[in-house]
């Protein structure tokens, strides 16, 4: 099965300029994957620094953006892995990941990590299918 980059814009563009080894979205068949990525700030492409939720709010956009431009949706997303900097941030992260997933959630892992080199607390990856 042959595998497909496909450019996400502005997304694309902002993480080359971090000169990171990896791309915003793949496809294989049916499937694609998209990368976590910090909460890029829509106007300018530098990482925001901003309360968690508004994070959480942009990643999530970010999050549709992909699916979206890859032929798919929200809908169809199977799998999430949310990363996080703190447990303590649960319940914020879930009361705004509940309004993209309103009806029959995709299956999920919440991971916490100690930190990115950045100012940021959360990023979300997934599986969609098309």
């Amino acid at each position: 099965m042959k595998r497909e980059v496909i450019r996400v814009e502005p997304l694309s563009t902002y993480l080359e300029r971090f000169k990171a080894p990896t791309s915003v979205v793949t496809k294989a068949g049916d499937t694609i994957y998209v990368s976590g990525l910090p909460p890029f700030d829509p106007t300018t492409g530098e990482v925001i620094d901003a309360p968690l939720e508004r994070q959480v709010e942009i990643v999530m956009e970010q999050l549709k953006l992909c699916v979206e431009t890859a032929g798919s949706s929200l809908e169809k997303v199977l799998k999430c892995n949310v990363y996080c900097t703190s447990a303590e941030k649960f319940s914020a992260v879930n009361a705004i990941y509940a309004r993209y997933f309103p009806k029959d959630p995709p299956a999920r892992i919440f991971v916490c990590v100690p930190m990115w080199p950045g100012h940021f607390d959360i990023e979300i990856d997934c599986i969609a299918t098309l």
